[in-house]
């Protein structure tokens, strides 16, 4: 099964988008196994954004992203999981992503840009160990399983 990262951001939480977003998952059907709300620090900014570190932007992003609290969700399903969650977020820049996206419907901004999803299966994979400790992550049957993916996509 794959897993995926999501994290609701500061401005997904105060304009009140959550429920509306996890919705969105869940119509998908995917399989939320993590969820929570944290303030983030520094410490976790630098390692999540490791890769932007020698960008301009790279101190406004942190002081974004620290701005409020986000939501962290974990979701799992089977193959192409990752795709789909990339699918439905829409492109980086809100005002470019297409009407149907989260990014699409709610955001008009480049890095002010509703959500952050993993952008490949690996990426999942170690983001969702950045954000969640294996105790917060759970592992249960979803009855619906059978009814979404093929035997051979689970």
């Amino acid at each position: 099964m794959e897993k995926t990262l999501v994290l609701v951001k500061p401005d997904g939480v105060q304009r009140g988008l959550i429920g509306e977003i996890i919705g969105r998952f869940e119509k998908k059907g995917l399989k939320l196994i993590g969820l929570k709300m944290v303030s983030l620090d520094d410490a976790i900014l630098d390692s999540h954004y490791a890769h932007l570190s020698d960008k301009p932007f790279f101190a406004d992003i942190k002081d974004f992203m620290k701005s409020s609290p986000i939501v962290a969700m974990a979701w799992e399903g089977g193959r192409g999981t990752v795709s789909a969650v990339r699918i439905l977020v829409g492109p980086t820049k809100g005002q470019e992503a297409p009407a149907g996206t989260i990014r699409g419907d709610f955001g008009l901004s480049g890095s002010n840009n509703i959500v952050h999803a993993s952008d490949s299966i690996e990426n999942g994979e170690s983001e969702v160990g950045r954000f969640f400790l294996a105790d917060e992550l759970f592992d249960y049957e979803k009855t619906v399983t059978a009814h979404i993916y093929a035997k051979d996509e689970r």
